[in-house]
């Protein structure tokens, strides 16, 4: 099993100038790169003898409005890869953001690891991403007519309709949400010495 150090160094010669952002936490290794590079760096990271990462086990959609309190300055959408190495036994997280905020598309890399497939659904119904070369880009988890994408972070909590059976109409109907919002955070009084020791 080669050590993280050894994957670092391997994944900085063979990508160079494609690399954004290579950190490693001591546990984890984070490769960032531009959507431009997407597809070349995905399918040299399957295929290159000293990577060998065969395996998607995960795809994320993030959402970095309002990150670190606003700390977080640069795009708003990323995609996030988590891969494995069988043969090698080790990981890596590739992320990748998307270029344009008011609409997110990223390449899909189906062709790369087919196990993207549902994984960038779920990106595209929860966050609006798109992505490019996907044989059949449709919701996976919410309904066929919902409106938005609820994992975005300016997304109501709330949502915007509610669906309810209508027994006259002996059907399902859509109607604007009745729910009025209220503070769901659980209010705590302590007394003014609470916990002191004299």
């Amino acid at each position: 099993m080669a050590s993280l150090a050894t994957i670092a160094a391997s994944v900085k010669s063979i990508f160079a100038d494609k690399v954004v952002e290579l950190v490693d936490t001591g546990s984890e290794l984070t490769l960032v790169i531009r959507a431009a590079d997407l597809l070349v760096v995905a399918d040299t990271l399957r295929d290159h003898p000293q990577l060998k990462f065969e395996q998607l086990i995960d795809l994320c959609g993030m959402d970095y409005l309002h990150y670190g309190n606003g700390r977080h300055e640069g795009l708003r959408y990323a995609v996030v890869y988590h891969l494995l190495s069988v043969s090698s036994n080790h990981r890596l997280r590739l992320k990748v953001f998307a270029t344009d905020d008011e609409f997110p598309v990223v390449d899909s890399v189906v062709g790369i690891w087919p196990s993207a497939n549902w994984f960038e659904r779920e990106a595209f119904d929860l966050f609006g991403i798109m992505f490019p070369g996907h044989p059949d880009l449709r919701r996976i988890l919410t309904d066929y007519g919902f409106i938005g994408h609820p994992f975005r972070k300016d997304f109501p909590l709330s949502g915007f309709v509610e669906v309810r059976y209508d027994p006259d109409q002996k059907r399902v109907v859509y109607q604007p949400v009745s729910i009025e919002p209220r503070e769901t955070v659980p209010r705590v009084v302590r007394e003014a010495h609470y916990g002191d020791v004299e």
